[in-house]
């Protein structure tokens, strides 16, 4: 999304090869595991193997800034030299997240200690060094590694191999062949860092997400790799499968590789090869000295490459997904002189337009609703994959099934997990700096010059190279908010063909087209501030048609616990008392730079908050019922004759820190209302309330079928009186996304409070509950003035009266919990929530929180259900599935909550 009166984003690089297979190793998110303190010495030298076709990381290294460096590039970079002095880093690690693993400055995620960071340290280049040895140098040597920000002048012991003008951007791929230059011991490599200007620079930037960190990311982001070889590399090495579709009954496979002969001699080199335990196939294929050849193994020649009943990737609720091995190894004369390993799966995606013009995705010939969030990695960009893993595990646990990343392209285990899980990525370059430069108009980021095109292109065919082969990747944006012109959109589809890439292109983000790639099919109309739930059902703007890229209601609150972590009791004060006030820890953009638009609709429904702890409490109710209503409103349509939904992405999924909107879960793993709102929305087989019409609606998001339904809705005063129940048996669905409707409500109920809630209950054939699901209404609507919307949002001019559950009856909810040890070191708790003993009023919005035994919340834990609604005599079984190591020795324990519920925590062992 972009703010069109404030800067907003910005992307990747330069080049040395336009191919590639970039391979980075897991490495430890610096913030938490490379931490050392600034006298440490630096990491002690990498070792790397002789063995040809060997890759080795670099394990880490010392930094400092050039104005405290005094000695030339020479004595730096060379082998011995003391970097006295000089800060500890991990192996990928911006300068900033090294200062902060080292222990130089406060916590940058609380209150506003960010600031406190003098950027001027930042502006400088600074110097990145580490030691590597080898046993002997009868193999070839090469460094190999992109992920550089902004720009780096590259040394090997002393001498300079590439220049700044080469090795620019964040997403450029460089191979250097450092043979010549590489001794048996100890050996320097020194990267000598450029400040990021995202504006200036095709790297990346924090456009309106957050607030930018001080140093502007620059640093060493991927692994820099040391690879030995003999005389012939394999470089590229990647499978195009063609899958029949619809029948899925067989697959061909195409094997490509670059084979390069680096000596002064003529060779031949078998290159042999497999995939999975089946086909094998070899070549002998002859080279003049310093010639490259790609080698191409087809079913025509290697029969093995055509596959009967090929096993097919699926997306996470669709069917499984299982990965195939690529394994390469190039001989001279017997012996191995390189190899290369790619994993792979095998699917058909197509992204046609529909009849209204809207990007419709087809997965293996299944047609499928996007439901998915924008992604952000770690505001200083550390790499931690349990933690991007858990976060990953918490989009399926959500039902979603995609994950858009708008630049911030992530290391290759990010996409390895995405492939593991099921789940799709859309990934693509950023807008709102030099990326979108040459076509966005007033926004900010330069225009490009002569010498940013080959940076730009070259940046495409690495991540085309690199993203390729993960089934997970099911596009690329070529454009966000605005589409490349046709210069730029040429150089990136030619190298995208060059690469083999076989699935959509998209032009952009929002409406807009390019030359070739045409109309992007996809909207980006907002909102992404504050609109009512029924916003979602209208037919326009950012309602429930079409593809909408990037969309949601705006803040977040996160629970208190995660308030108190991030924010001062002073900033904490000002947060429920003041809605006009700055919040540093909402956006850096004047348009998103306070709550006013939400604490407006805050309490002109719900009433002014009486404290900080109403204030969340109200703020949780909130965004449950919008964040459930965008997600229903958009899986409800996805099946419509006129003007379907195809595609929903949350504006965001996650924040990259501390944050106070665009998350469906905060830094800390912990779950809001906002979360457990999308979870309800998205259950597979999912009975609804439509706000537009009233419809009560069951939308199967499962393959096949149902029927021998039961649909009941209630509604109730708050005090609990019934004042309308109807039933709807018979009730059947197809699957694959569609929806039948079973009955609707009368336009008026007598007796029916200003406020009343809406009990819905989804039973099957047998009578077991499948779905139920508790809204919160009122008689007077929310008004849109839907002819003042702009870019962010549609003003609210009236709004609906939910001020009457502030006068729901506190009831008490009674609970027990046990907890059995699971597997892989997991736990499970299973908590029974029940419900008043008496009276007619129900417990709203009762929530169950995992804590240890000093009341802290145990993250992450995915439950099978939360924040639910009880009415007298009803319970609720629910379960926490978690890591026992996160309990830290603790015994577990429960605490409930709820909107109309004391609190009270129950031990859970």
């Amino acid at each position: 999304m972009s703010d069109r009166s404030a800067p907003r984003r910005r992307l990747t690089t330069a080049a040395v090869a336009l191919s590639l297979l970039g391979t980075l190793a897991t490495g430890a998110w610096a913030g938490s595991r490379d931490a050392g303190p600034a006298t440490a010495a630096p990491a002690r030298a990498t070792p790397v193997p002789s063995a040809a076709g060997g890759t080795t990381a670099l394990s880490g290294y010392a930094i400092q800034s050039t104005a405290k460096v005094t000695d030339s590039a020479a004595a730096v970079s060379s082998p011995g030299y003391p970097a006295t002095g000089w800060y500890p880093a991990g192996s990928r690690s911006t300068v900033l997240a090294a200062l902060l693993a080292d222990g130089v400055y406060a916590d940058p995620f609380y209150s506003t200690n960010q600031q406190r960071i003098p950027k001027a340290d930042f502006t400088v280049p600074w110097w990145y060094r580490s030691d590597f040895t080898v046993g002997d140098t009868t193999e070839r040597s090469y460094l190999d590694f992109s992920g550089v920000i902004s720009a780096a002048d590259v040394y090997v012991n002393g001498e300079r191999v590439a220049g700044a003008t080469e090795v620019a951007g964040a997403y450029t791929h460089h191979e250097l062949d450092i043979t010549s230059l590489v001794r048996a011991g100890t050996n320097t490599v020194a990267f000598r860092i450029r400040p990021n200007q995202p504006d200036q620079n095709l790297t990346m930037g924090w456009i309106d997400w957050i607030q930018p960190p001080p140093d502007e990311n620059m640093g060493i982001v991927r692994d820099v790799l040391v690879r030995r070889g003999g005389p012939v590399a394999l470089r590229d090495a990647h499978v195009v499968s063609r899958l029949a579709v619809p029948s899925l009954a067989s697959a061909d496979l195409t094997v490509k590789a670059r084979v390069r002969n680096d000596s002064n001699t003529a060779v031949t080199t078998t290159v042999s090869g497999t995939v999975g335990s089946t086909a094998a196939f070899s070549r002998a294929v002859p080279l003049r000295a310093h010639e490259t050849k790609t080698v191409t193994f087809t079913p025509a020649d290697s029969p093995g490459l055509r596959l009967d009943a090929p096993k097919v990737w699926w997306p996470a609720g669709m069917g499984g997904q299982p990965l195939y091995g690529l394994g390469l190894t190039a001989t001279v004369a017997g012996a191995v002189s390189d190899t290369a390993h790619e994993d792979f799966g095998i699917r058909d995606v197509k992204a046609p337009l529909d009849a209204d013009g809207a990007r419709q995705y087809l997965i293996n010939g299944r047609k499928l609703l996007i439901r998915g969030g924008g992604w952000s990695p770690d505001e200083f960009l550390r790499w931690d994959r349990t933690y991007v893993a858990d976060r990953l595990k918490y989009a399926l646990d959500l039902g979603l099934n995609t994950i858009r990343l708008e630049g911030h392209l992530e290391p290759d285990e990010f996409f390895d997990l995405a492939d593991r899980y099921g789940i799709l990525t859309l990934p693509g370059w950023e807008c709102c700096d030099k990326w979108e430069g040459n076509v966005n108009g007033s926004e900010s980021g330069d225009p490009w010059t002569a010498a940013d095109h080959p940076v730009a292109k070259a940046s495409m065919a690495a991540e085309a190279a690199r993203l390729r082969d993960h089934p997970s990747v099911v596009s690329f944006l070529i454009g966000s908010d605005f589409a490349p012109d046709a210069t730029i959109e040429k150089d990136y589809l030619d190298a995208l063909r060059a690469a083999d890439w076989a699935t959509p292109v998209v032009a952009a983000a929002s409406d807009n087209s390019a030359p070739v790639s045409g109309r992007s099919g996809m909207k980006m109309t907002g909102p992404y501030d504050w609109v009512p739930p029924d916003y979602w059902y209208a037919k326009r703007e950012g309602g429930a048609t079409g593809f909408n890229s990037e969309t949601s209601a705006g803040p977040d609150v996160p629970t208190l616990d995660t308030l108190r972590r991030m924010m001062s009791p002073a900033e904490l004060d000002t947060l429920w008392k003041n809605p006009g006030a700055p919040q540093y820890h909402r956006s850096p953009s004047a348009t998103f730079g306070t709550l006013k638009i939400y604490d407006a609709a805050l309490a002109g429904r719900y009433g002014p908050p009486t404290g900080l702890a109403d204030y969340v409490r109200k703020a949780q109710l909130a965004q449950y019922e919008n964040t459930r209503a965008q997600f229903e409103a958009y899986g409800r349509n996805a099946t419509d004759s006129a003007k379907p939904s195809t595609g929903v992405v949350y504006w965001m999924f996650n924040s990259g820190w501390t944050s106070l909107h665009w998350q469906l879960l905060d830094r800390y793993l912990d779950q809001g209302g906002a979360y457990f709102g999308a979870k309800k929305a998205n259950e597979p087989l999912h009975v609804q309330y439509s706000y537009d019409d009233r419809s009560v609606v069951v939308v199967n998001k499962r393959h096949t079928p149902a029927s021998g339904l039961t649909a009941r809705v209630t509604l109730f005063n708050t005090d609990g009186t019934r004042k309308y129940d109807r039933t709807a048996t018979g009730v059947k669905v197809d699957g694959d996304g569609a929806h039948s409707t079973a009955l609707t409500v009368p336009a008026s109920v007598g007796g029916l409070s200003a406020t009343y809630l809406a009990r819905l209950v989804l039973t099957d054939s047998r009578g077991r509950t499948v779905s139920r699901n508790v809204y919160w209404l009122s008689t007077r609507a929310d008004t849109l003035d839907w002819a003042h919307t702009d870019w962010y949002h549609t003003p609210t001019t009236s709004y609906a009266d939910l001020k009457g559950l502030g006068s729901m009856a506190r009831v008490p909810v009674s609970a027990t919990a046990s907890t059995t040890a699971g597997p892989g070191g997991t736990s499970t708790t299973t908590v029974t929530v029940r419900g008043p003993g008496s009276g007619r009023t129900p417990s709203l919005l009762t929530d169950a929180h995992l804590v240890d035994s000093k009341g802290r919340p145990v993250l992450p834990v995915r439950w099978s259900d939360n924040q639910v609604s009880l009415w007298p005599g009803e319970s609720a079984t629910l379960t926490a599935t978690y890591r026992t190591a996160d309990l830290h020795g603790s015994s577990p324990r429960i605490r409930i909550s709820g909107w109309n519920t004391p609190q009270t925590t129950v031990p859970a062992a």
